[in-house]
């Protein structure tokens, strides 16, 4: 599968609303609890600075072959057609963290295992050395193996396990802490 990834815009708000949403109800990716609004990630993309910032990836068109030129894409995100997101967030406030970015990766729930988690990750680090950064760090639960996996082939190491890290429904979980050099 073809994948687009391009910038997020405000029209994206809705799909990376309920792609996040899936994330936080399948108790995978995110020791977040509460569930999103659209509005609150319109504001959240918003509020994000150029060195942070946010992705799509949206399946490709299948290749045609025609002497017609290229419809030109819509003004507005269709949330039909985008599978996942990513970002690269702020690590630490602190001056001397300026050079460490932390990443977020999330895929629709239809479409994970199928490359687009991949796509969208390998961008991020392209992403991260255009900004200037010298690492990437995330942290991974442990009982998300497709994730793991996606970190380990792109390059990212573990450097630690932060035990009983938060509760979800009732239980503590642990996290493991990823770092990639860029």
């Amino acid at each position: 599968m073809d994948y687009r990834i391009r910038p997020a815009t405000e029209a994206d708000a809705t799909a990376i609303c309920q792609i996040y949403n899936q994330g936080i109800e399948d108790r995978l990716a995110t020791l977040e609890t509460e569930l999103r609004t659209a509005d609150e990630r319109r504001q959240w993309l918003e509020a994000r600075s150029p060195r942070h910032p946010v992705i799509v990836a949206e399946r490709a068109e299948p290749a045609t072959t025609s002497n017609r030129p290229p419809t030109p894409l819509p003004d507005h995100a269709d949330p039909a057609t985008t599978v996942g997101w990513a970002s690269l967030n702020v690590f630490n406030g602190r001056d001397a963290y300026r050079f460490v970015a932390d990443i977020s990766v999330y895929v629709e729930r239809q479409w994970r295992g199928k490359g687009a988690g991949r796509v969208l990750l390998a961008r991020l680090i392209e992403l991260g050395r255009e900004h200037g950064y010298h690492k990437l760090v995330l942290s991974a639960f442990p009982f998300n193996p497709g994730g793991m996996a996606l970190y380990d082939k792109l390059g990212f190491r573990t450097v630690g396990v932060y035990k009983e890290q938060g509760q979800l429904d009732g239980a503590w979980v642990d996290t493991i802490i990823m770092e990639r050099l860029l």
